[in-house]
């Protein structure tokens, strides 16, 4: 039969065409691999992934909607899988969920920029609802977290989203559902049905969400790992995928193209989670690089007075320099908003959550400042992505002088990481306020010697200790 209209396949070729032989490659990497064959670097730097996820998470849950919500999925059914922060157990679906949408609130998960997004969030909510369902231990757990991680950055490397789609809840999927099906001892079989199943349960999100400051896009990750889970469920129930979803979603729905060859390059050689990064700016991480530069210039300046600014010019990559927001109306706008980030940066010192928060946004002085950035594209430093992340600031001031200052990359990028240090730092500012300095320790302890834990009940009762109340 002859088709003439473009666009249209056959079904007679499309059902001819064979298993790509990377889902081969995956399904047997995933029923080979075994904690012993994790390297002590990559269990370390998969530990500092746990810990800031969960102090991500943690401080994400106080945020009053997250709260309200544990709440009503609390009356419809409590569990024993930790709403970390919230002082709740929740059934595991429902937990993976509020984990998954807390872990995000805040934008202060770490990420990885060969993936274009946020892995480790994605699979960690999910594999631990799974590994506390199952009884795992924690090398179990460690190295089915590991999987999930590997599969879902692979995923999000290999495609091109369509400009107009959100990364979370997209390629996530495909981790959450690997790591679930990992630790219910999924056969070969089953581990690449898992992800052809779970390529066609991803969320094909909005990207304008973030920039309207519209919260639903929070609960992206969520429905990520909530989805990655069915998707498991579904497969261990009979259901069946198609022969290579992942390329149908991935070239031609949510994404503009997809390189198989990325799954399978040098897989069990290089873990991607090796080449992730941390944030400690509260921001959207394209805004990262301009950040870094404002705080380069304020430490070799001084203090910059908003009203000796004559005004502000950004240089900076595309995907950067399409946050150029004036007004955002929420936190969650101001984080996706170039200028009001560098502003509030200016006049905070830093770029905290409280210079975020919703009397910093409706601040005049920021806003004023805000209105005194201008951002533009240099195609030459969208060209260098996604290794690099360059941003060129100017800074004019009102007596003339001018302040100037450039980055190639983003602190906390794997080309200039943050220290260990730095990392448990960062979790110790978002946990104490929840839960005090000693139940802080606690956990740090649990996750450093998580591969000698028989399950993850007691990391689960220690994330489940309700938050602090203020006197």
């Amino acid at each position: 039969m002859t088709i003439v209209t473009p666009g249209i396949v056959p079904a007679s070729v499309l059902l001819a065409e064979p298993r790509p032989d990377w889902l081969t490659q995956w399904g047997r990497f995933g029923t080979t691999l075994t904690f012993d064959k994790l390297s002590p670097e990559l269990v370390a730097q998969a530990k500092l992934v746990l810990l800031d996820c969960i102090g991500a998470m943690a401080s994400g849950m106080q945020e009053p909607e997250l709260l309200k919500l544990t709440e009503r999925l609390a009356k419809r059914g409590r569990g024993d899988v930790a709403a970390v922060g919230a002082g709740v157990s929740l059934r595991g679906d429902d937990a993976a969920f509020i984990n998954g949408t807390a872990g995000t609130a805040l934008e202060l998960d770490e990420g990885n920029s060969f993936a274009r997004g946020h892995p480790g969030i994605h699979v960690l909510p999910a594999a631990l609802s799974t590994a506390l369902a199952g009884g795992k231990n924690g090398r179990g757990f460690m190295t089915a977290f590991i999987l999930g991680y590997e599969a879902g950055a692979r995923a999000g490397a290999a495609c091109r989203l369509r400009p107009t789609v959100h990364p979370h809840g997209t390629w996530g999927t495909i981790g959450a559902a690997f790591a679930t099906a990992v630790l219910e001892g999924a056969d070969e079989e089953a581990l690449i049905e898992t992800i052809n199943v779970a390529a066609t349960l991803s969320v094909g999100a909005s990207l304008r969400a973030m920039l309207e400051g519209a919260t639903v896009r929070n609960s992206f990750c969520g429905f990520s790992n909530r989805n990655g889970m069915m998707a498991w469920d579904m497969v261990a129930s009979g259901f069946k995928g198609e022969i290579d979803s992942v390329r149908t979603v991935y070239s031609g729905i949510l994404a503009e193209g997809f390189k198989p060859e990325m799954m399978a390059d040098e897989l069990g050689g290089r873990y991607e989670i090796q080449r992730n990064y941390f944030k400690r700016h509260a921001a959207c991480r394209f805004t990262h690089g301009s950040l870094d530069v404002v705080r380069s210039l304020i430490a070799a300046h001084g203090r910059i007075a908003p009203e000796d600014i004559a005004s502000i010019e950004v240089e900076t990559y595309a995907y950067a320099a399409q946050l150029d927001s004036l007004e955002p109306s929420n936190m969650l706008a101001a984080k996706f908003s170039l200028p009001f980030a560098i502003a509030t940066t200016i006049i905070n010192g830093e770029a905290s959550v409280p210079a975020f928060r919703q009397a910093s946004v409706d601040n005049e002085t920021i806003r004023a400042l805000a209105h005194k950035v201008s951002v533009r594209e240099k195609l030459e430093y969208t060209a260098m992505l996604p290794d690099k992340r360059p941003a060129h600031l100017t800074i004019h001031l009102a007596d003339g002088r001018v302040l100037t200052a450039e980055t190639m990359t983003n602190r906390g990028d794997a080309v200039d990481p943050y220290t260990p240090d730095e990392v448990r730092a960062k979790f110790f500012e978002l946990a104490v306020p929840v839960w005090g300095k000693a139940h802080a320790d606690r956990i740090l302890n649990a996750i450093e010697t998580i591969e000698t834990a028989p399950d993850l009940t007691g990391l689960n009762s220690l994330l489940a200790q309700p938050a602090i109340k203020e006197a």
